[in-house]
């Protein structure tokens, strides 16, 4: 199953993202394989889908500022995990919880 299937299974509500993190370097460019532990944490992420945003005062909906494809930085701590399929894990996001969107 691909991600844009998995994505279409699940979708936010309100201002929550959907993220797929980016994998951990677990081999050094020397060619050493580096241990569960010696791996730094992953900051960077794939956004996969994201929620209609949240509503203001008039119940209208305040859109996000981030699209599906963008590529986020984020907090060390924090996000729901959420394991759509086998091997495969996202994390759910509030939108001001995402520190930055960086650009290609």
């Amino acid at each position: 199953m691909s991600v844009a299937a998995a994505a279409k299974r699940l979708i936010p509500l309100f201002d929550r993202v959907l993220i797929q993190r980016a994998e951990a370097v677990t081999k050094t460019k020397g060619g050493i394989v580096l241990p569960e532990k010696a791996q730094a944490k992953v900051l960077k992420g794939t956004v996969v889908a994201v929620g209609p945003g949240s509503r203001n005062n008039n119940g209208d909906h305040v859109p996000l500022s981030i699209k599906v494809g963008d590529t986020v930085l984020l907090p060390e701590y924090g996000g729901t995990k959420v394991e759509l399929e086998e091997n495969k894990e996202y994390h759910l996001f509030r939108e001001t919880d995402i520190l930055a969107k960086l650009e290609s």
